[in-house]
C-alpha cells in the first residue's frame, strides 16, 4: 500500500517563499506520476504542478515561473519549491501518486500541508 505524507507547509509573508516535500512508501515511486494539487476554502481541488517518471513537468497557470516541481527517485520524495507566493496560493496542498496498472490506475493521496500567504 502506498502512503503518502507532506510537510514544510506553513505562513509566509506576500513574497515569500516555501518548499513542500512529500515522502512516498510502499509502490513503486520510479514509475509513478507525481502530481502536486491544492484546495483553497470553499474552491475546488486544483492541480499546480505535475512530474512523470522520466522528469518531464507541467504547470497550472497560475504557477508557471513561480513554482518548480522535482522529484528524487532514490528517497522516493517529490518537491514543490514555491517563489513569490500570493495570498490566492493559501491552500491545502496534496501530493499524488499515480500509477498505471494492468488494468486500472493506481492513485493515491497524502493528507495534505496548509500553506498560508499573509498579504
Amino acid at each position: 500500500q502506498v502512503q503518502l505524507v507532506e510537510s514544510g507547509g506553513g505562513l509566509v509573508q506576500f513574497g515569500g517563499s516555501l518548499r513542500l516535500s512529500c515522502k512516498a512508501t510502499g509502490g513503486l515511486f520510479t514509475a509513478a506520476t507525481m502530481t502536486w494539487y491544492r484546495q483553497a476554502p470553499e474552491k475546488q481541488r486544483e492541480l499546480v504542478a505535475t512530474i512523470t517518471p522520466d522528469g518531464n513537468t507541467n504547470y497550472a497557470d497560475s504557477a508557471k515561473g513561480r513554482f518548480i516541481i522535482s522529484r528524487d527517485n532514490a528517497q522516493n520524495m517529490v518537491y514543490l519549491q514555491m517563489n513569490n507566493l500570493k495570498p490566492e496560493d493559501t491552500a491545502v496542498y496534496y501530493c499524488q501518486y499515480r500509477r498505471k496498472l494492468i488494468y486500472r490506475w493506481a492513485e493515491h493521496w497524502g493528507p495534505g500541508t496548509q500553506v498560508t500567504v499573509s498579504s
